[in-house]
């Protein structure tokens, strides 16, 4: 499958492939001083505060920076809490970027699990630089095909919702467990 990009604006340096942005994630981050003042809630500030040590001044919310936030999100929650406002935090990006249709479910969660497996394989790693230097694997935003098919993730269900691994099941799951006996 081929993959084509649209050019990048001249001011911006190109991306290594595996980290140019998906559809789901293509879409700038407000400024800083706009971040959380769309709802103002506590999970708004702290979204806000958390922003900016990932992107930078308004900068790329692409594939890198969703791991950055899901292993800062892990470290400080634990997967269970981290999925639920990871998948809060991005589905309010994209709507304050009026795109809530960019918002994918399964793709948001399964990414968090996928970092948490390996924040837990890691724990003693607190720096996202050397932790993304140890699992590089997490940057190939590919890495989900080899659990689901493209067609699962392209289905409703998946975008709205949680849905399994339709492929291979992923190492921490019952279904993984089960295969094993």
């Amino acid at each position: 499958m081929q993959h084509h990009e649209a050019p990048l604006p001249h001011h911006e340096a190109p991306l290594p492939h595996d980290e140019a942005p998906l559809p789901h994630d293509e879409a700038p981050l407000p400024h800083d001083e706009d971040r959380g003042a769309t709802h103002g809630g506590p999970a708004d500030s702290e979204l806000a505060a958390i922003l900016p040590e990932i992107t930078g001044p308004g900068g790329p919310f692409r594939h890198r920076q969703h791991i950055h936030l899901a292993f800062l999100a892990v470290r400080r929650y634990g997967m269970p809490e981290a999925i639920t406002r990871i998948c809060g935090w991005i589905q309010r990006i994209a709507a304050y970027e009026r795109a809530p249709q960019k918002y994918h479910h399964t793709v948001s969660r399964a990414w968090v699990e996928i970092v948490a497996h390996h924040v837990d394989a890691d724990p003693d790693c607190a720096d996202f630089g050397t932790f993304a230097a140890r699992h590089p694997a997490l940057l190939d935003k590919r890495l989900l095909t080899r659990h689901y098919r493209s067609s699962t993730l392209a289905a409703a269900p998946a975008r709205s919702g949680w849905v399994e691994p339709d492929l291979l099941p992923f190492p921490w799951s019952p279904a993984q467990d089960s295969r094993a006996g």
